[in-house]
């Protein structure tokens, strides 16, 4: 049997239709009653036809899957997530599931992993536009939320999109750093993989640290990371991770000082 045969000729389901891979992508539907109910919705089983389960719900989530079924995912791929952190999770899941047939298993998880390791919050990622080609300089457009809700936005050139990106946050942050290192990776193959990105910035004030073999101060640096279908993006919401560590650092050390010298006003 050849390849073109597959999409019509296969097990016999409802009302005489075959079963191929076009009918088993497009099984999306339904999975709020499906994790609940198999028997009802799952019509023959993946065994049935060759294929293995790729769990016991035997769910492949698409565009039309719900927040129940993310949630049953994650709970299979080892990630009790609830609350804030799923909602924010589904709106990213959608966003991608938008875009690709299925979404995966390792997209989920880097999803995921970009979503729950975040920093402490004190600048967000609204919006980055950028434009580029093979003349003249790169352009970006960033538009940022600070801690309190306000909306800073900056416009700035650079050699390719993400340096003109970074430097676009740059003038709206006002903290000179160092980028020490950038990596970018894709999860899965195709075109529609999702990037992942990996940043490691260092103050220009010097934020010192004791190194832990030596005992000698140390500049810090700081890391962060980021997922998205997108390079920009997910180099942009890398670069904020990292930034917001640092400034969440530079925040905590503020408040510890300021706690220690009422301690000693007070001791006095």
């Amino acid at each position: 049997m050849g390849m073109a045969a597959i999409g019509t000729v296969g097990t016999t389901g409802v009302g005489g239709q075959s079963v191929g891979a076009a009918d088993i992508a497009a099984a999306v539907v339904a999975t709020d009653g499906m994790l609940k109910h198999k028997n009802t919705y799952e019509i023959i089983s993946p065994e049935d036809i060759g294929l293995l389960r790729s769990s016991e719900s035997g769910i492949v989530l698409g565009k039309l899957s719900g927040r129940h079924a993310l949630k049953a995912k994650m709970l299979e791929l080892g990630y009790d997530i609830d609350g804030k952190e799923l909602d924010d999770l589904f709106a990213r899941f959608k966003a991608v599931a938008g875009n690709k047939k299925n979404v995966t298993d390792d997209d989920l998880i880097a999803l995921v992993s970009d979503e729950v390791f975040q920093p402490q919050v004190v600048w967000k990622l609204e919006d980055v536009q950028v434009t580029s080609g093979t003349l003249g300089l790169s352009t970006a457009t960033v538009k940022l939320i600070d801690a309190n809700g306000g909306e800073h936005i900056a416009c700035s050139v650079g050699t390719g999109p993400v340096d003109a990106a970074y430097k676009a946050i740059d003038l709206i942050v006002k903290v000179p750093v160092t980028l020490v290192e950038y990596s970018l990776n894709a999860v899965t193959e195709g075109i529609d993989a999702i990037a992942t990105t990996r940043v490691l910035i260092r103050g220009n004030d010097s934020i010192t640290a004791t190194h832990a073999l030596t005992g000698e101060p140390v500049n810090r640096a700081f890391s962060g990371t980021g997922a998205a279908m997108d390079i920009v993006i997910s180099s942009v919401r890398a670069y904020i991770g990292a930034l917001n560590k640092m400034l969440g650092f530079k925040n905590r050390l503020t408040s510890q000082e300021v706690r220690e010298t009422k301690t000693l006003h007070a001791s006095v």
